[in-house]
């Protein structure tokens, strides 16, 4: 019994660790941001994130300090993230050549079917809307060109 209240104890503080690491990065990350540039264009997403990042990193600090019950192991394979992983690198290493729109769809649709949705209306019809306002909020909030393939930029400046 004893042994199981230091592999409880345990998990539970290296769970604290993580939670720890993650707003430590957060705000190195917005400090270095910050520093770098207080334009209104570098610190758009920058902040907001890491304000929501370190929000949850402490409601979920003091969550996990207070429960009870010991944290559970879910996902004890982690054979079961490789073809998540392959699947990002494919989407990432994609993005030049399909264009964000094109690649961002089919990155959505091929995760969800990988993780069980099989309702091919459903997938598609979530996979086309998704990437369509990504590719839309993203083309419009940053300062830079971002390579699409269907959704392109009309001379007056608006999209077509």
């Amino acid at each position: 019994m004893h042994q199981h209240r230091e592999i409880v104890g345990t998990r539970r503080m290296a769970d604290l660790a993580v939670l720890l690491v993650l707003a430590s990065m957060a705000a190195l990350y917005c400090y270095d941001a910050v520093t770098a540039s207080t334009h209104i264009y570098n610190l758009i997403l920058v902040l907001p994130l890491t304000i929501l990042v370190i929000t949850i990193c402490v409601i979920q600090f003091f969550l996990t300090l207070r429960a009870k019950t010991p944290p559970t192991r879910q996902n004890a394979e982690p054979a079961n993230a490789w073809p998540a992983m392959l699947l990002f690198a494919a989407y990432v290493l994609s993005l030049n050549w399909l264009g964000f729109d094109v690649g961002t769809c089919l990155f959505t649709a091929a995760f969800l079917y990988q993780q069980g949705e099989r309702r091919w209306l459903w997938l598609i019809g979530y996979a086309v809307a998704f990437a369509l306002l990504v590719t839309v909020f993203f083309r419009e909030m940053l300062p830079y060109p971002m390579p699409t393939l269907v959704i392109g930029r009309n001379p007056a400046g608006g999209l077509l």
